[in-house]
């Protein structure tokens, strides 16, 4: 029996130093900065560091890194499988839920000014798990733990999930900005047994297709999940998270240096999770979610400096972040 299983994408990341000047930004969009960069011209690159990611893989390591006992469920492929595979091994989790596959999943990282970033990526066999190559006989768990995942993998999930419920298994779903803009209807088939969603403000808003005020955002999204049961918690980056369970909750996050983004919602959302596998109250699963995420992006890598157990409890008892609560 696992504490937690994941379920997700495993990648490559490559991280591409580009220097200050590669992307001149030229106007705004709504949220988003419209760049150019020089077509048809070679460019020189400041620095590139290959590091694993994935969805799936990075929460797998946190949860490894709080004491739990954890396995990870995903297709895998190509030549670089093996750093993937060693690198979980020696965190802890359990590789033996993996299905061989024939490409791998593949992450550029564009790094430019302000620690900003674009992320090119290639899915690889990710997308190609199938039921028939999963034995169920193995998915043994007090959690499954879901990220993204598209293709015939999104059939996947859909059914495995379905399989968690009937096994009295608790589902936490931590869905990407191109999930959440299925929206409720198509996601609807997980969104039903879900136990925890977790994801950022804009992907809320892809999902409901409107921007709304966050404490009715929080209360549209629990009653279209299940009104009695369901965690939900949308983060909001610079300006905190909240969360909506027996009431709502918002709490701050801290003045830190960012260096890289890449990673931060898995360590919130694993971070959030793990603390609730352990049997923690939701201010605490908050502080723990809020210390995972602002340890990973001081840092380059999605999995670089998640915390342990021991090192969570010492950022949350050095700065522990004010957590305010009240009814909705």
């Amino acid at each position: 029996m696992y504490d937690v299983i994941t379920v997700g994408s495993a990648t490559i990341d490559c991280f591409v130093d580009t220097g200050e000047s590669l992307f001149q930004q030229i106007t705004k969009h709504k949220d988003e900065s419209i760049v150019v960069i020089p077509f048809g011209t070679k460019i020189v690159i400041d620095k590139l560091i290959f590091l694993t990611g994935g969805g799936g893989t990075n929460s797998a390591v946190s949860f490894a890194r709080l004491g739990l006992k954890t396995a990870y469920l995903g297709k895998i492929g190509g030549g670089q499988a093996s750093q993937v595979t060693d690198e979980l091994t020696r965190e802890g989790v359990d590789t033996s839920l993996i299905v061989p596959g024939d490409d791998v999943g593949f992450s550029v990282i564009l790094d430019s000014k302000g620690h900003d970033r674009t992320i090119l990526t290639h899915k690889g066999c990710n997308n190609d798990m199938v039921l028939d190559e999963i034995d169920l006989s193995k998915i043994q768990a007090k959690w499954l733990y879901c990220s993204s995942m598209m293709g015939k993998a999104h059939e996947t999930l859909i059914k495995l999930i379905k399989y968690a419920q009937k096994k009295g298994i608790k589902v936490a779903f931590n869905p990407s900005s191109y999930m959440a803009k299925f929206g409720f209807k198509k996601l609807q088939p997980i969104l039903q047994y879900v136990d925890a969603l977790i994801f950022n403000k804009e992907e809320a808003a892809e999902l409901l297709g409107e921007q709304l005020e966050i404490t009715d955002t929080l209360k549209r999204l629990k009653k279209l999940i299940d009104g009695n049961k369901a965690i939900v918690v949308v983060t909001d980056g610079k300006n905190g998270a909240h969360c909506y369970a027996d009431k709502y909750y918002y709490i701050g996050s801290h003045p830190v240096a960012a260096k890289e983004a890449t990673g931060a919602g898995d360590a919130f959302a694993s971070g959030f999770v793990g603390g609730i596998v352990l049997g923690f109250n939701i201010p605490k699963c908050l502080q723990m979610g809020l210390a995972n995420a602002e340890s990973v992006i001081q840092h380059i890598g999605a999995k670089n400096k998640l915390l342990t157990l021991p090192e969570m409890e010492k950022a949350i008892k050095k700065d522990p972040g004010i957590v305010t609560s009240r009814k909705i």
